[in-house]
């Protein structure tokens, strides 16, 4: 048994951990649906859920993590017919987008990232053993659907009751359904779709609804029971409760163990989605801001509450990181191992196994910062270094960070500050004329060349000794 609690929209409280097998972890998370760009409410799920299987691995774990893909729906085959391309040439072009997304942030690949269209045996199969089990019939349309009314648990993830249930809430409603509140499963093809969106199956060619997805992949990869499955909170409700329906309806027993929901990124108190249209995808954020600022921004809040996005917010997140470096870069770390007996790694330590409390264990890497820079302690710092890696932070050269240095390897264009502003050879000119100034008593002209510096984001830091550092405020 762990002392890791996690919060479980099931049981809607928080709950001790304790895994299926002794010392190993099954998780599951719901990924992207691709056929655009990934927005920073998807790199919320990606560095929420990173952050969770780094800590389970921290804790001992033996973590098999999943996160899917689904490459086959209406938007995807919308867009590609839009384009006039096909829906693999689609997928597979934003799939690589979404990969380097990840990687900017620090996202640790999963384990298995499934796609959809590879696992439809799997889905058809399922599908099967639901019609077996009388949850499953197919419509007059062709669809092949599932009935809500007959099983009994439906609605105990989100809490609503059938009664509660509206027609036409994020379900389709068609012609084809006995009741309206009924979802469908295998979707009938339709003639002026693509082939390759057709597959054969017992109930005619067609493809696959969204909600058997998952179910299908997650059994195949972790089993008919796993440990943790996650997703953003909007999937709570069909998706996650249909899955459940699904997978509890076809194997009868209990799906998942703990299920974990993380908060919605806002703007202007409305939830960041494609839908609404209010969105910034990954890309257009990383153009202004570092990514581990980004990475920084979204774990400096506790995963299930919301998080504002603003300038402002992500300008702050900034400045903190900027303090975390620029301590490190004044005491380089020693080399020993990590010391979870000292006090900050205990609080560290208690803040993540209480349901992952990263603003808790955040602050205590600003209390350890703070005495790096009082004491000067190799060890200290080697502390905040090894602690903040924890979390994937704070494992640049200090310098690279402070001086806007992109990540080595990022595949996609970052840092849109530093990429806009002076290159390093030009900032140091302008510190040698600024020094040559100085030296002339031209304190006018040295003033004018710092804040020409400062109006394109670069600080100048006068030393001891004559010597000017800088880096990117």
């Amino acid at each position: 048994m762990s002392d890791l609690k996690i919060y479980n929209t099931l049981a809607r409280k928080k709950q001790l951990f304790s895994p299926i097998e002794p010392g190993k972890v099954r998780m599951y998370v719901c990924g992207m649906t691709v056929y655009d760009y990934c927005h920073l409410g998807h790199g919320r799920v990606m560095v929420v859920f990173d952050m969770v299987r780094r800590w389970l691995r921290q804790s001992g774990f033996d973590v098999t993590y999943v996160r899917n893909i689904t490459d086959i729906d209406d938007k995807i085959i919308r867009r590609a017919v839009e384009n006039g391309e096909t829906i693999s040439q689609l997928t597979n072009r934003f799939i690589q987008a979404m990969d380097d997304d990840a990687a900017a942030l620090g996202v640790q690949r999963p384990d298995h990232e499934p796609r959809a269209t590879a696992f439809v045996p799997q889905m058809l199969s399922l599908i099967k053993k639901l019609e077996a089990n009388g949850l499953a019939y197919q419509g007059s349309d062709g669809d092949v659907n599932y009935s809500v009314r007959d099983f009994a648990g439906y609605g105990k993830l989100s809490g609503k009751s059938l009664g509660d249930l509206r027609p036409g809430e994020r379900v389709d409603v068609n012609t084809g359904k006995r009741d309206p509140l009924d979802f469908v499963l295998w979707k009938a093809a339709k003639q002026s779709e693509p082939d390759e969106v057709k597959w054969a199956s017992q109930w005619g060619a067609g493809r696959p609804g969204w909600h058997i997805e998952c179910s299908a992949m997650a059994g195949e990869l972790l089993g008919e029971r796993f440990d943790i499955h996650g997703g953003g909170q909007d999937l709570q409700f069909p998706h996650h409760e249909n899955e459940i329906a699904q997978s509890e309806g076809a194997h009868g027993h209990q799906f998942v163990n703990y299920w974990m929901h993380n908060g919605f990124i806002r703007i202007d108190n409305e939830k960041m989605s494609k839908s609404l249209g209010n969105f910034f995808t990954i890309r257009e954020v990383l153009k202004k801001y570092d990514p581990e600022v980004v990475r920084f921004f979204i774990l400096r809040a506790h995963y299930c509450s919301p998080l504002n996005y603003a300038d402002t917010n992500l300008d702050d997140a900034r400045n903190a990181l900027t303090r975390l470096y620029t301590a490190l870069k004044e005491v380089p770390a020693d080399q020993l191992p990590l010391d979870w007996q000292e006090a900050h790694a205990q609080r560290v330590g208690g803040a993540m196994n209480d349901d992952f409390n990263t603003p808790m264990a955040i602050s205590a890497l600003f209390d350890l910062a703070n005495e790096v820079n009082k004491d000067k302690s190799p060890a200290s710092a080697r502390q905040l270094k090894g602690l903040a890696g924890v979390l994937g932070l704070l494992q640049r050269v200090p310098e690279d960070f402070l001086k806007g240095r992109a990540l080595a390897g990022a595949d996609i264009v970052v840092n849109g500050i530093a990429e806009a502003a002076l290159s390093e050879q030009d900032i140091q000119l302008k510190i040698q004329a600024r020094q040559a100034a100085k030296a002339a008593r031209d304190f006018a002209a040295a003033d004018r060349i710092r804040n020409e510096l400062l109006a394109v984001g670069i600080l100048l830091e006068d030393r001891p000794g004559g010597q000017t550092e800088w880096r990117r405020a």
